[in-house]
């Protein structure tokens, strides 16, 4: 059985048993990364509870040679999707995609908006590669996806106005009275 299945046999149910959800785990270089959630985040003490029994059952099945590195965490704001589960709730956002390419033909990377989602196959509307074009639908089957996450978007920083920096103390008019507080006492 490949090291992949094992650790993924081993840790499932762990994972499962503590009421969350196992969103991916990769093992590669030395390190063992496992992310886990629950609806509405998971929170550091539930993390950190997870990360001790994964960590004590590891110890004790001993499945990885020599020494590693176990890092539990969870998904963060661009979460990786790896399951029709995962494409469904992501439906409506951005994601970006890189598939594993027709026989013959190079891998590609598409950015878009998951517009459907089944045990098949996701849809994204993929952004044009140029600005004259219009975005069109790709559907690509689970096992020609490579990799997929769910796309961040920042949003516009904040104009700058004409009041205060912060930090700047503010200016009065000139012949303004000065106020300054002195032991509880002003003068």
């Amino acid at each position: 059985m490949p090291t992949s299945d094992r650790l993924l046999a081993l840790v499932a149910p762990i994972v499962s048993s503590a009421g969350v959800e196992l969103v991916d785990l990769e093992y590669g270089g030395g390190s063992l990364r496992v992310v886990v959630d629950e609806p509405g985040g998971i929170g550091t003490e539930r993390l950190g509870a997870v990360t001790v029994a994964i960590s004590r059952a590891l110890d004790a099945a001993d499945p990885l040679p020599g020494r590693y590195t176990l890092e539990v965490s969870s998904p963060g704001v661009e979460r990786p999707l790896r399951t029709p589960e995962h494409f469904r709730r992501a439906v409506g956002q951005r994601v970006t995609l890189r598939d594993t390419g027709a026989e013959g033909s190079p891998s590609r990377r598409i950015v878009g908006v998951v517009v459907a989602a089944d045990d098949e196959a996701v849809t994204v509307r993929a952004d044009p590669e140029r600005p004259t074009e219009e975005p069109s639908d790709v559907r690509l089957h689970y096992d020609r996806i490579d990799r997929a996450r769910s796309v961040f978007e920042w949003g516009p920083a904040p104009k700058p106005g004409k009041g205060s920096k912060p930090g700047a103390a503010k200016r009065r008019p000139s012949g303004a009275p000065t106020t300054r507080a002195t032991r509880g006492a002003t003068t």
